[in-house]
């Protein structure tokens, strides 16, 4: 267990406001930015990391969506694009799932 930055996790001020309000309960990244156990703190509330694995992006659901405080699949893609120069939706891509809970 290690205390690591939210910043590093959470790549938006828009997305730690969804953790400090409990909106934002996971996030997929192309790398793994933490291991199960780590904590951070966002607005002066403590969170743990709480599980950490691999998935395919077309894996993810509407439910993942919400969970990363987007309204659907439709949402969550276009904010990747938004984000991203030059993105491509690829369904077989590698992502890691970084799910959290407020302690």
């Amino acid at each position: 267990m290690a205390t690591i930055d939210a910043d590093d996790l959470f790549p938006s001020d828009h997305m730690l406001r969804g953790v400090s309000t409990g909106e934002v309960t996971q996030i997929h990244r192309g790398q793994q930015y933490a291991d199960e156990g780590d904590r951070f703190e966002v607005d002066g509330d403590e969170f743990e990391v709480v599980e950490v694995r691999e998935r395919k992006l077309g894996d993810l659901t509407d439910e993942d969506a919400q969970k990363e405080g987007m309204s659907d699949m439709d949402q969550y893609r276009e904010m990747l694009n938004r984000a991203h120069d030059d993105y491509e939706w690829d369904p077989d891509s590698d992502v890691v799932l970084h799910r959290i809970e407020k302690r």
